[in-house]
């Protein structure tokens, strides 16, 4: 074998080699997690590129530890660290300071807790951090965060810090490998068991999501491929119907991977109680098929758009989410041209990584940082070599200076806006509202029963205070009386949060259960719980596909726990700044076409060149689109019902 000096530890092993097919499964894994981010619709288990990452990093890393100690009888600990540091540290430094400069000087609303998410991601724990203060992975709206991604990168990190450790303990300690990967096995499919198990609902989701306890399967099982399949063990020779049998290996593996990618949501229950672990033993069978040099699996996986993108994963991976947020943040009609917006930010993307990979990656990987002093005195010398680059230092220093103001000012607490504000307040009406709503519903459905002293109800003369309230939201009598007297069960997110107060206004006997935040997957438990308090309405209004995509068997989902007597009226989406908004307007109609009682209230058509009824995140309505959304949603519940 030819010497080669490993990419991964720099460690330079006489029999070791560069499998260049891992460079096409980190391709693999990093489109995989930038579509899913940029199209969830079109790549719903695009995140699940992040497993395969864990069991490469898992395989290649134990992999050349052993051969390090198979060679020299030793593991130079500092000297590993040291590589690590130089291969990691400089791109997400100056991913860190360059996305908190950013922040500080033109997006003020994601500065709270930039010292703790940028210290914590210095000492790679800020994963944990997340678990306690960060969103859902999957809530792509309500405040996503630039950082948010970098949970796994702190997984690997604190597994570099700790597992030369126990590789070398379990050597001297245990020493046949044949026990070490049963152990490595056992503790695999624990961290797998302890994902499903503490996974009980969307509640406990960033826990097991973001846990290095629960996801730690997938890097455990790459060593342990490591353990019984070592690269410089393998024969070249091998019988065809051994190659072929790992070719096809190979093949299923990255079958199965696809139909993963588009199938497997990150909302799904399934997901956290066997699709992720899946998902690992899928990722370990290729990384085993590429690794081996009898087979055709590497060679198929080599390419240079692959390579070219394999060896920029990491930088890839660092600056998507900075580029996406502050990217939709700046144009606001991402959802006219989803394809168009996702072309140029990936563009974007990978020009920030190639630049990162030639000028800051790639040098720093390779200094020698014992010639720092040196380097120094030669940087401050009047004729110094390095010239007029050392005009760099210039705007270096003011991104760290800006970077630093902009921590030292982070506030621990986000300040609310005058929409949340208008929220809170109407969340609390809509609360202490609830109870009589409910009360009233009971009577209302025994007036209903009565058909003639509904007709008498009808013919009222409006009071005065009922005419204000008709004239306000622009309708009939009819329409008012309808809507007035009907009882209705209102679910949704903040949208319908900030309309709670106006649409109580209008339905007497409207029970609101709104949520900042709320997704579709979270309706469902809502639902049955009311229809197990007898306090479902017949009339269910639904408000729900602002804060992530949604897929027809989610609104099923949703179709069921109502049940038959009810009928459903679903308000479709004004978002205009996620690129989501046409496919879940068209799952909504979708949906109105397959069930009878499914009535779509189109508020997207109604309020599409009107922003002058939006605060300024064109999103959620202000005081006059309040207005105008309670006089859409009253005129369609009134006009189906006069049917009834």
């Amino acid at each position: 074998m030819q010497q080669v000096r490993s990419q991964q530890t720099g460690k330079r092993l006489k029999k070791s080699r560069y499998i260049t097919g891992f460079d096409g499964i980190r391709a693999l894994a990093v489109v995989g997690v930038i579509v899913y981010h940029l199209l969830p619709y079109n790549l719903q288990g695009g995140y699940l590129g992040v497993p395969t990452f864990f069991v490469v990093s898992g395989y290649l890393i134990t992999d050349l530890l052993l051969q390090e100690w198979e060679q020299n009888g030793r593991i130079d600990f500092l000297g590993f660290y040291a590589r690590r540091l130089k291969r990691l540290y400089p791109a997400l430094v100056f991913m860190l300071v360059a996305t908190g400069t950013y922040i500080t000087l033109f997006e003020r609303s994601l500065l709270t807790n930039l010292r703790s998410i940028i210290t914590t991601n210095m000492l790679y724990l800020y994963n944990w951090w997340e678990v306690g203060h960060g969103q859902s992975y999957f809530d792509r709206f309500n405040g996503e965060s630039p950082f948010t991604h970098l949970w796994s990168l702190s997984i690997e990190g604190q597994y570099y810090l700790i597992w030369p450790l126990i590789l070398i303990a379990f050597i001297l300690i245990i020493r046949k490998k044949k026990n070490i990967a049963y152990l490595l096995l056992g503790l695999g499919v624990f961290s797998g068991i302890l994902m499903g198990v503490l996974y009980t609902g969307p509640d406990t989701l960033n826990r097991v999501y973001y846990g290095t306890d629960t996801r730690m399967f997938s890097i455990i099982f790459g060593a342990l491929l490591a353990i019984i399949w070592p690269s410089t063990h393998l024969k070249k020779q091998i019988s065809t119907s051994s190659r072929w049998t790992l070719n096809v290996i190979g093949i299923l593996s990255i079958l199965v991977m696809a139909v993963m990618f588009f199938e497997l949501s990150g909302q799904n229950t399934f997901t956290y109680r066997g699709g992720m672990f899946i998902m690992a033993i899928v990722s370990t069978t290729l990384v085993a098929a590429c690794a081996h040099p009898g087979a055709d699996v590497n060679r198929w996986l080599t390419n240079p758009v692959f390579s070219w993108i394999g060896s920029r994963s990491y930088g890839i991976y660092l600056y998507q989410f900075p580029v996406m947020i502050f990217y939709e943040m700046r144009v606001r009609d991402i959802a006219a041209n989803p394809l168009l917006n996702a072309t140029i930010e990936i563009v974007l993307i990978m020009v920030i990584s190639e630049l990162s990979y030639r000028y800051i990656e790639r040098p720093l990987r390779h200094y020698h940082y014992k010639q720092l002093g040196m380097s120094i005195a030669e940087f401050l010398r009047p004729n110094s070599q390095y010239g007029l680059k050392r005009l760099w230092l210039v705007p270096a220093m003011a991104l760290v200076g800006v970077c630093l103001y902009g921590s030292a000012i982070a506030p621990t607490k986000a300040q609310k806006s005058a929409l949340q504000e208008n929220i809170l307040k109407n969340e609390s009406s809509a609360n202490a509202h609830n109870k009589a709503a409910l009360a009233k519903q009971k009577k209302a459905r025994r007036l209903a029963a009565n058909k003639r002293k509904m007709r008498m109800l009808m013919n009222k003369k409006l009071t005065p205070t009922q005419y204000q309230i008709a004239k306000k939201y622009r309708l009939t009598k009819k329409q008012y009386l309808i809507a007035s007297h009907q009882p209705l069960t209102a679910i949704g997110d903040s949208i319908m949060a900030d309309n709670s107060h106006d649409l109580q206004t209008v339905f007497h006997q409207a029970y609101v259960s709104a949520k900042v935040g709320r997704q579709i997957w979270q309706a469902d438990a809502v639902l049955t719980q009311l229809k197990k308090r007898g306090e479902l309405a017949p009339n269910v209004l639904i408000n729900l596909g602002t804060n992530s995509p949604m897929t027809s068997a989610q609104i099923d989902k949703v179709v069921q726990a109502v049940g038959k007597g009810h009928r459903i009226f679903w308000v479709n989406t004004h978002v205009p700044t996620r690129n989501w908004e046409t496919e879940v307007n068209a799952t909504i109609a979708k949906a109105a076409k397959k069930y009878p009682h499914f009535y779509v209230i189109d508020w997207h058509g109604y309020s599409a060149t009107r922003p002058d009824w939006f605060w300024q995140d064109n999103v959620h309505p202000n005081p006059q689109g309040n207005v105008q959304y309670t006089h859409l949603v009253a005129k369609n519940i009134s006009q189906q019902l006069n049917h009834f």
